[in-house]
């Protein structure tokens, strides 16, 4: 199997999940797939496999370390590199994308104003999160931070 094929197959694994996320955020199949950890553990299990090729058998790229930005930079020149750096996107994107959703159904955040912060969280990560936390305080479901004093 090819690395362009694997990084196919990993990204079209987690549109089910951001689909249950948007589509049917309060069913228990969303419930059951998305907010139990299953994405999570499955894409954690291939990082840190791909991790382990990479790093400790030698079939990343050489050089590549996390100690400069010239070998992160190396790290990521290989494709399986590409492979650890984006499942690693592709967890985090999906378990904020997930907390978004619970949040918002917790505080009474109607659906149809979080679906455009998950369309960015699964698109540009940071950038959904931060919609969300403004879309939560100019709501008035909550302070614009994490933490609520």
């Amino acid at each position: 199997m090819t690395y362009e094929t694997v990084y196919t197959i990993i990204n079209l694994s987690v549109l089910p999940a951001w689909l249950l996320l948007a589509l049917a955020p309060g069913s228990n199949v969303t419930r059951l797939i998305v907010h139990s950890g299953v994405y999570p553990l499955a894409l954690g299990i291939f990082y840190i496999v791909t991790l382990s090729m990479s790093m400790f058998f030698g079939m990343g790229a050489d050089g590549g370390s996390f100690n400069s930005a010239a070998g992160v930079s190396q790290l990521f020149s290989h494709p399986l590199g590409i492979l650890v750096g984006w499942s690693h996107y592709l967890v985090f994107d999906l378990f904020v994308g997930a907390w978004e959703s619970r949040d918002a159904r917790r505080r009474g955040v109607p659906h149809w104003m979080v679906v455009p912060s998950l369309f960015f969280t699964l698109m540009f990560g940071p950038v959904g999160l931060l919609l969300y936390l403004i879309l939560r305080a100019i709501s008035g479901k909550g302070r614009w931070g994490l933490v609520e004093a």
